[in-house]
């Protein structure tokens, strides 16, 4: 035709010329196919139910509790007929009933010598101990009690709660102080939003942390259910307690080539984010009670609560504790 130009489109200009009901289309299925990818990114793999088939054997002794659910338990010392002191141990983070500082630091001649009788647990979900989801510090605390009665400890035993298993401790001395005939707290963790610690301290020990722990705990305190992806990310560094590159004092160094890591794999075998992070949401998330708001437990004077604290810990501030 006279006067008619040969214009030719390009690929690219030709996108921008669609009609926006087609544009609007494909705009949606590219945001659907980002958010599902985002999903799947920050899900953990389900955990494996100890006993089913591809779970975790099981290999040593359990209860049932009153809800159905199973803690697996594991028992050291003299009979509990005899025993002075009946005990239950309450594991630190990434551990379990196989915990070192049981098996190892105790010596049966000391065991003997004292009368000792004691407990060591998985906590729900780890080991071999089934899994909680709802889980509380009633709850787990209630679960200790439980534990007590079935073994048959009588009406008040003691209790040794180590870093992690300080968290428990403190529940315990705020929900079942009448069962308790004397608590040890070994480095207990301290959950830096406590609303009775002086903001200024509190901020101080925290700023005094590692660059990627803080990250860490503000992961877990403010969104939990990204704490399993963002320790598996490779884009930031995450908790050094979790990649166990934690800093240590010298003398940490020399008892730490004492310590059996491969309890570890034992501890996890349900999954990290059962175990590991579902159990930290817990530790350094909203409490239901402020350990510093707990009343003398033992008014009577019948038994003492001890803090053991390392003052070269750079991990638990003993400026808080």
């Amino acid at each position: 035709m006279a006067g008619a130009v040969n214009k030719q489109i390009s690929p690219a200009s030709a996108c921008f010329n669609l009609p926006s009901g087609i544009f609007t289309t494909l705009l949606l299925i590219f945001a659907v196919g980002i958010s599902a990818w985002g999903y799947q990114a920050i899900q953990p793999p389900s955990n494996k139910l100890p006993g089913s088939p591809g779970g975790p054997p099981i290999t040593g002794s359990r209860i049932k509790l009153r809800d159905g659910r199973h803690l697996a338990y594991k028992e050291r010392g003299v009979s509990k007929d005899v025993a002075k002191y009946k005990i239950i141990f309450l594991h630190p983070f990434s551990s379990c009933r196989h915990d070192s500082v049981v098996d190892n630091e105790l010596s049966q001649e000391l065991i003997e010598e004292l009368g000792i009788y004691i407990i060591n647990f998985n906590r729900p979900g780890h080991g071999e101990s089934d899994p909680h989801p709802s889980r509380t510090l009633r709850s787990l605390t209630l679960d200790i009690e439980e534990l007590a009665d079935q073994l048959g400890l009588g009406s008040k035993f003691y209790l040794i709660g180590y870093s992690m298993g300080g968290v428990l401790t403190w529940s315990c001395l705020k929900y079942i102080p009448h069962r308790l005939a004397g608590v040890s707290l070994l480095a207990p963790v301290i959950n830096h939003w406590w609303s009775g610690f002086p903001n200024n301290l509190s901020t101080e020990a925290f700023n005094k942390m590692l660059a990627r722990d803080r990250w860490a705990f503000r992961v877990i305190r403010y969104t939990p259910w990204l704490a399993y992806w963002w320790s598996n990310q490779k884009w930031f560094p995450g908790s050094s307690a979790v990649a166990n590159t934690h800093v240590l004092s010298q003398q940490d160094k020399e008892l730490a080539s004492r310590i059996d890591y491969s309890n570890l794999k034992h501890a996890v075998q349900q999954g990290e984010a059962e175990s590991i992070f579902r159990e930290a949401a817990i530790a350094f998330g909203k409490w239901e009670f402020d350990p510093m708001e707990i009343e003398n437990p033992f008014p009577n004077g019948d038994a003492y609560v001890h803090i053991w604290q390392g003052d070269e810990d750079s991990i638990i501030s003993v400026t808080l504790q």
